[in-house]
């Protein structure tokens, strides 16, 4: 993994993936990825859909200059392709954070999650003072669920029907992965 950081410019890589910094030229890229029905329906609803330039450069705006950074741009072969985020916890939770991730649908089983998914882990265990990162997923999410137990999350538990989404009752999958000292 190679990091660069120039105030709040960090990279990390690892092969053809780069999670880097937003720019605001990402903007009608991330519309075009973001506006897609297959991509909203496995997230939150703060996710909009559809999924406007306007949504773009409020997102961007929010994140673009966080310290330190906890949203990343994921490119694959020099592309923008996908977002991925590590919020970390407060208060009692503080040594803990939950990470979140998309990639455009014409980038799915290409092993660009995984490899994302394994560089914030390293980045959030080397530098944010954590020893637990966690998400959870959709029940009917079953790529995700293989991404996060190839990157060695380990399934905690079933939230039972614990989300509403698109006016149905959906069980959460609970993982996380644990730093051990």
């Amino acid at each position: 993994m190679k990091i660069r950081e120039k105030k709040l410019k960090m990279e990390l890589q690892s092969g053809d993936i780069k999670l880097r910094p937003f720019k605001i030229s990402d903007g009608p890229r991330l519309v075009e990825l973001a506006n897609n029905e297959n991509i909203s329906r496995n997230l939150r609803d703060g996710f909009p859909n559809p999924y406007t330039l306007q949504d773009a450069e409020t997102f961007l705006q929010k994140y673009m200059f966080l310290d330190p950074p906890s949203v990343f741009a994921i490119e694959f072969k020099g592309e923008y392709v996908g977002n991925i985020s590590l919020v970390k916890g407060r208060d009692v939770y503080r040594k803990s954070a939950e990470v979140g991730y998309f990639i455009g649908e014409e980038y799915w089983n290409k092993g660009i999650a995984t490899t994302a998914l394994n560089l914030i882990c390293e980045y959030g265990f080397n530098n944010l003072d954590i020893v637990r990162i966690h998400t959870g997923v959709y029940e009917h999410n079953l790529a995700s669920q293989r991404v996060l137990e190839k990157c060695g999350f380990e399934k905690e538990g079933i939230f039972k029907m614990a989300v509403f989404k698109k006016e149905m009752l959906w069980n959460e999958v609970r993982y996380a992965k644990i730093k051990y000292i």
